[in-house]
């Protein structure tokens, strides 16, 4: 739910910068209200590893369910204001700086909601089974999405573009309000994992978790870094991007970008979930490696698909760029949180995760959107993804194979846990 609600707010603004730059910026081009839109979207990240540096080890020390119940608000009622917000229009340059306070706050609580969630997933999951529960994680990253756009597209077709670029923007924004108090609901009913109890009981908690984990688990932390490079650059272009894209690089008109886009994604949720049980029959490591050499080598072919002005071949060369994402959705949920002990498994993760996302999940929309009109050249994003893939195939190739190990036995952030008998 968590993740959900994180995503739903990418989905909105990915599914309409264009509007958001023209409310909240003003600019003549319509280029630089799309940018303008990215780079607020960018502005969140930078809050996003201090999130980490202080949720992370908090949970560590207090324990999971508490520090999720605290990010699940501050991320819903961030993007719950924006809604209320005056537009340049009104407000003049108060309002940018409003909505860059809001996402602000929105990513230092997002910087603990991730490695947070993972990692509750992982330490509650039956080892044989974490891959295909940890999937479902996720499965909320696209439910989140696929709301958000859906709810914007459903807006936009009910109260039409003019009273869109009015005051219908702000009814998705709004609406994450009720989602996060449902999200709020749902976490204080929970325990925390049977992990960390063990660890409370045993009094094994780290009285300075972030210490220790600075100490002793930097190796691990730059591993996780180079790791999902691939997965952040990959995810927030084809999800963040992705619409912008096909509207304004290729000049594609009409709801077709928001159809395709969104039946793509509906596609990945249907599949996601059974890819994450194959996972713990076949190991996360052959779907890491496909995953890795499809975006070394398909990304080229992929864009020149969708450039072909044909709906068909359009959706196809989507469908390859969003199954080769599944396979790494699928698989970190259950990757990451067992590169490290259950004493600083929130803190290394949500360190390492958001260092990572902020330098290159939350710049690509904006870097890819600022090259490609700058160059004129269609085909950057397929080489950013290439990029990306050369980058994180060393670290990936490095990493332990984890499906049917215990959680228990993690030692250090450089080892692979030991299989469970039986």
């Amino acid at each position: 739910m968590g993740n959900t609600i994180e995503w739903y707010d990418f989905g909105v603004f990915g599914f309409m910068p264009a509007i958001l730059g023209a409310v909240f910026f003003n600019a003549a081009d319509p280029t630089d209200n799309v940018l303008g839109t990215f780079a607020v979207l960018a502005v969140a990240f930078v809050a996003r590893p201090f999130g980490g540096f202080v949720f992370g080890p908090l949970g560590d020390r207090i324990g999971r369910q508490k520090v999720l119940a605290t990010t699940i608000i501050l991320m819903s009622g961030s993007t719950f204001v924006i809604g209320l917000f005056p537009s340049f229009a009104t407000a003049g340059v108060l309002a940018p700086i409003l909505v860059v306070l809001a996402r602000l706050v929105q990513g230092f609580s997002a910087g603990g909601e991730y490695g947070g969630a993972a990692t509750f997933i992982a330490e509650y999951a039956p080892d044989r089974r974490r891959g295909f529960l940890g999937s479902w994680l996720e499965f909320g990253t696209l439910t989140g999405f696929f709301l958000g756009a859906g709810m914007v597209t459903a807006t936009t077709v009910v109260v039409g573009d003019e009273a869109m670029q009015s005051w219908g923007w702000r009814i998705p924004f709004l609406l994450a309000g009720p989602l996060g108090l449902v999200g709020l609901y749902l976490r204080t009913k929970l325990e925390d994992t049977p992990l960390f109890r063990e660890a409370a009981a045993k009094n094994t908690v780290e009285a300075s978790p972030l210490k220790t984990v600075l100490r002793t688990q930097w190796r691990g932390i730059l591993h996780l870094i180079g790791y999902i490079v691939l997965l952040n650059v990959a995810d927030y272009v084809m999800l963040t991007y992705m619409e912008s894209y096909l509207t304004n690089a290729l000049g594609l008109e009409g709801r077709t970008p928001l159809l395709v886009i969104m039946g793509v994604i509906l596609a990945m949720m249907v599949i996601i979930t059974p890819v994450g049980a194959l996972s713990d029959k076949i190991g996360r490591k052959p779907l890491l490696y496909t995953s890795c050499a499809g975006f070394i080598i398909l990304p080229i072919p992929a864009f020149q698909l969708m450039d072909s002005g044909n709906s068909v071949l359009l959706t196809l060369g989507l469908a390859i760029i969003g199954v080769l994402l599944v396979f790494l959705l699928a698989t970190i949920p259950s990757v990451l949180p067992a590169m490290f002990p259950t004493e600083v498994r929130y803190g290394a993760f949500a360190i390492g995760y958001n260092l990572s996302t902020a330098l290159f999940a939350g710049t690509a929309p904006y870097i890819v959107t600022k090259l490609v009109a700058d160059t004129g050249d269609q085909l950057v994003p397929a080489y950013y993804l290439m990029g990306a893939a050369v980058i994180a195939a060393v670290p990936i190739f490095l990493l332990p194979e984890t499906a049917g190990h215990s959680l228990r036995n993690v030692t250090s952030s450089t080892a692979a846990p030991r299989p469970v008998a039986g």
